[in-house]
């Protein structure tokens, strides 16, 4: 009995921990360049002195989705997708490199390339610093072109190159902050042949529908975990009356 009642508990604790993963990817199924989580959940044998007689469930977030979402015109010039496989490179605030495939740029007062979110873009060099400019065209290969103030509009000058990557999947994981990195930290030389749109961004690679339907579907299991938890119950207070008439 006390079986029963332990695997139910443990099944109705990682179903939990399930619907957070979905709900994630819910709640950021409008985010710019977001991959979505996979969840699973498997039985886990518990081992100790004695042979290994129970089991447990056990929630895995197993990957993430690399699926490129949806290309989204918005005609701005700082504004760019990432064709096909790549990433972005950026300096995350723990001072390492990370990718993402959020292309909503910015540049600050100080002249410093950011994304959305306020991270410095990565250049040949460290963080893209762009000089006081009239105009800023971004090209298909990352490069950075400006036109000074007071130049002619055809006059424009190079002053950096986004440096995009595009590791292995396998080898990329991501973190709590939604970057991506390198298993080992490894940062990762710059690939030509990675392509920038200007213009686009990348929408979520998340599907509403699939989203809601997997999180029912986790709800309907937790609701039997807990019926199953009262039989136990149940059964434990027959037993206790047999018990006691005997």
């Amino acid at each position: 009995m006390d079986k029963s009642l332990y695997i139910s508990m443990s099944g109705a604790s990682q179903n939990m921990l399930g619907q957070r993963a979905h709900a994630n990817n819910l709640a950021n199924v409008a985010t710019t360049g977001f991959r979505r989580d996979f969840e699973q959940a498997r039985s886990m044998p518990v081992y100790g002195e004695t042979m290994p007689t129970r089991a447990y469930a056990m929630t895995e977030r197993p990957g993430t989705d690399f699926s490129a979402g949806s290309m989204l015109q918005t005609g701005r010039e700082l504004d760019v997708a990432v064709e096909r496989d790549g990433w972005i490179a950026v300096q995350a605030p723990d001072g390492t490199e990370a990718y993402t495939r959020a292309g909503s740029l910015h540049i600050t007062e100080l002249g410093q390339l950011v994304t959305s979110s306020g991270l410095p873009v990565l250049g040949n060099g460290g963080p893209v610093a762009i000089p006081p400019a009239a105009k800023v065209e971004i090209g298909a290969d990352g490069t950075i072109s400006v036109q000074a103030l007071g130049e002619a509009p055809n006059v424009l000058a190079e002053v950096d190159r986004i440096k995009l990557v595009n590791p292995d999947p396998q080898t990329i994981s991501k973190g709590p902050d939604g970057l991506m990195r390198v298993i080992g930290a490894e940062e990762q030389p710059a690939d030509g042949n990675v392509r920038l749109a200007s213009g686009f961004l990348e929408g979520s690679n998340v599907n509403a529908v699939e989203e809601m339907t997997a999180m029912l579907s986790l709800s309907r299991q937790f609701e039997l975990h807990i019926k199953m938890m009262r039989t136990a119950e149940e059964n434990a207070q027959a037993t206790d009356r047999l018990l006691q008439m005997s």
